[in-house]
């Protein structure tokens, strides 16, 4: 039996999958496709995010945590240098954490 997934998956999985006895069928990614599969995953990742609740939402962002380090590196970046733009955009702009939601903006005459 075969199972098709043509995903992007953690760097480990072929070797889980050899471990069952099973046989996976990868190919190494170049940049540009990699970057796009890379955005897919982070969709997928944030559609289980909004589905889990708990602990199982927090394993969920942890996933996505891992895509954006991805992401960054191929920017030349790291998980830190964007935290650190967080915290600065943070300082300036401020977090999430008052709850203020924006329903509009009057001119003023």
């Amino acid at each position: 039996m075969e199972r098709i997934y043509n995903k992007l998956v953690r760097d480990n999985i072929p070797n889980i999958i050899e471990e069952k006895g099973e046989i996976p069928v990868t190919r190494i990614l170049d940049d540009d496709t990699y970057k796009i599969e890379l955005e897919k995953k982070l969709n997928e990742e944030y559609q289980e995010v909004l589905a889990a609740t708990g602990e199982d939402r927090v394993e969920e962002l942890a996933d996505m945590l891992e895509i954006i380090r991805a992401l960054a590196k191929l920017e030349g970046k790291t998980l830190q240098d964007v935290i650190e733009i967080a915290d600065k955009k943070n300082e300036k702009r401020g977090a999430f954490e008052k709850k203020i939601f924006l329903e509009k903006v009057l001119e003023n005459n």
